[in-house]
């Protein structure tokens, strides 16, 4: 489980995945637990997080989230970006393409993407995010074979 205070993670050990609020009172940091994720998913602030062990097509990917109940990973902030670099270690899809119109980046919803990146980054429709210390996104071939990263809602 990974708790947040002043852009800090830290990492406690449980046997469930679960929502960490966290508290800093008199010196000390603790924190509370109110939503949880299924097994083999990763909780982080309000969502859960699945790393597929397959690889496949960017489509083939998103059609594994949502038979999880979930989609692609779209990655909505720094403290996002650098929690997925911890367990990402290979070129991975999220939910970001521009199949439509090059250059024109929009998220799996089919919503423009506001976050920031370069527009001209190639020629590919799909983007893969490169965790660990490199932690950059480019874009690829939709059809190249990767693993996936699904998101959905952390439930009560």
């Amino acid at each position: 489980m990974y708790c947040k205070s002043n852009f800090v993670f830290y990492l406690t050990l449980s046997s469930f995945s679960s929502r960490c609020s966290c508290i800093f009172t008199h010196f000390l940091l603790f924190c509370v637990t109110d939503t949880t994720c299924p097994d083999g998913w990763t909780k982080f602030c309000s969502s859960c997080y699945f790393l597929s062990t397959e690889s496949g097509s960017w489509t083939t990917g998103r059609e594994d989230c949502r038979t999880r109940g979930a989609d692609l990973v779209v990655i909505d902030s720094a403290e996002e970006q650098i929690f997925l670099s911890t367990f990402i270690n290979t070129d991975t899809w999220i939910g970001l393409n521009d199949i439509d119109e090059e250059g024109t980046w929009k998220e799996k919803s089919n919503q423009p993407y506001s976050g920031s990146g370069d527009k001209e980054w190639g020629e590919e429709d799909c983007v893969y995010f490169s965790g660990g210390h490199s932690s950059q996104w480019n874009d690829y071939s939709c059809e190249a074979s990767l693993p996936w990263i699904c998101e959905k809602p952390a439930q009560p």
